[in-house]
């Protein structure tokens, strides 16, 4: 994949690439938005709690489909307020792959249910599968 984050426009604001380009051939994996919310139902204490429990539900993702967090090549998240922010970032930065992905963030009025404070839905591009994979 190509990185992309051109000397003629600003840098990006934090840890993330302005473009990622994925090269003809690769699988697209779409996610749906995650929530800090573990298999036994217990929902994350706070924001970075909350980030990281979405992160590990999106490697596990990726795991399911053969691939690690270096397949990321976008990350939209969603925060219920600017005081989750540095939470969310602070977990962000312990799990995106070196070069990071392309990345939004929003903040947002609220979710579903009214304890999760962060959503984060991600891209990844894989390789081809094998032939009769």
């Amino acid at each position: 994949m190509k990185y992309l984050t051109p000397g003629t426009i600003r840098r990006p604001f934090a840890n993330y690439a302005h473009a990622v380009e994925v090269p003809a051939g690769m699988r697209l994996l779409v996610m749906s938005g995650q929530l800090g919310i573990g298999p036994d139902e217990k929902v994350a204490d706070g924001a970075e709690a909350q980030t990281e429990r979405c992160f590990a539900n999106i490697a596990a993702i990726l795991a399911e489909a053969g691939a690690d967090m270096g397949a990321l090549v976008r990350i939209n998240a969603y925060v219920a307020g600017r005081e989750h922010l540095a939470g969310y970032m602070a977990a962000r930065d312990r799990f995106v792959a070196d070069p990071a992905p392309a990345s939004t963030l929003m903040i947002v009025t609220g979710f579903a249910r009214e304890e999760f404070v962060v959503e984060v839905e991600a891209l990844a591009a894989l390789p081809p599968q094998a032939a009769g994979g």
